[in-house]
């Protein structure tokens, strides 16, 4: 199963922090994958910092093309919403829509995803880490 690594888990690698292992191991075992929204998150940083070599990493990870479903968008929110969980932004819905479109788990340290899997759980009960699924650190 492919898992779509969020913006919070690459910071935390590249910065060699707790979750460096975890995706050490997805990485090799080409397991990975993106998306547009993560690497516009992620590059523009890298490339102001001059962080060339990363910026080239990001761009050899396989990217899932984005389907964007409005309607589905605006019915997550209006759940989020009427569940008081409000603070939930657009980009995290459609890279989690994207997520579920293509099968893959979301690896994150983003809380965002945990409140989306409580307020809509049979369209997004996808959501992991990758810890949890795999079993490895």
């Amino acid at each position: 199963m492919q898992v779509l690594v969020d913006t919070s888990i690459w910071i935390d690698y590249f910065k060699g922090a707790a979750h460096s292992k975890a995706l050490d191991y997805l990485i090799d075992e080409n397991l990975i994958v993106s998306n547009e929204i993560i690497l516009a998150e992620l590059i523009p940083y890298l490339k102001l910092k001059r962080q060339t070599r990363l910026v080239q990493l990001l761009q050899t990870v396989t990217t899932t093309p984005l389907k964007i479903d409005w309607k589905e968008i605006i019915l997550l929110q209006s759940k989020c919403l009427s569940a008081d969980t409000n603070g939930i932004g657009i980009p995290d819905l459609i890279i989690a829509q994207n997520a579920k479109q293509h099968g893959s788990l979301i690896y994150t340290l983003d809380k965002h995803f945990s409140l989306l899997k409580n307020v809509a759980l049979p369209l997004i009960e996808w959501v992991g880490t990758v810890k949890n699924e795999t079993n490895h650190p």
